[in-house]
This record gives structure tokens, sequence and C-alpha cells, in this order.
């Protein structure tokens, strides 16, 4: 099995919780991405923040559609923001932006939510 390269720290701001997701998101990043999911608990929204991602490839962004799965089964909102041209780009491409609401920054990510 491939090893995580990444972290995702989970913090609640209000209804919503906030992963801080650092490093390289890859396939190995399953068992972590999915136990901050399962920290997020019972919010009503879960943020991803893309500011300190240094890569994703594919399994990566199959990752995130399994993620918005798990979210959209307890009804919970999926939004992001932090992410550079290169990964809208990616996001726009694979209509991950049409399930998944992108933001410019924290402060939008969660007025979005509220």
């Amino acid at each position: 099995m491939t090893e995580a390269n990444a972290t995702f720290d989970v913090r609640r701001e209000g209804a919503a919780g906030v992963v801080d997701i650092k490093g390289d998101v890859t396939a190995g990043s399953e068992g972590v991405l999915m136990a901050a999911y399962d920290e997020v608990g019972d919010a009503t929204a879960v943020v991803l923040n893309f500011s300190d991602l240094s890569y994703m490839n594919s399994g990566g962004i199959g990752l995130l559609v399994t993620l918005l799965v798990r979210a959209q089964r307890h009804s919970q909102q999926l939004h992001a923001f932090g992410l550079s041209d290169h990964y809208r780009q990616i996001f726009e491409l694979t209509r991950l932006d049409e399930a998944i609401g992108i933001h410019d920054d924290e402060p939008a990510a969660l007025r979005a939510v509220f």
C-alpha cells in the first residue's frame, strides 16, 4: 500500500468542518482523508482548504469524488478554497466544480455554508 504524503487537519468553524490539506494528495492518502472526514462528524458542510496543497494526481481526484459521494449520503455540502489556477482548471475539466462549491478564500467558503 502506498504511504500517505499528506496531512488533513480538521477544525470546526460553526456548522462547518474545515479540512486543512498539506502535502501531496494521491491514492495513498485515502486512509488519512477518510479519517479526517470521519472527524468532521455531524457538520452540515465540509470545507476543503487547498492552500498548502503541493500536488494532486488522478488518484487524489478520485478520492475527492469518493468524499463527495460520502458527503452527499450524509446531506453535507462540500466546498473548497485555496485552489491554484491549475487545480481550478482540473475541477472544471472533471466537472467537480458543479458539485463542489469553489471559493477564493475561507471567509467566502464559510459564507456559502451559512
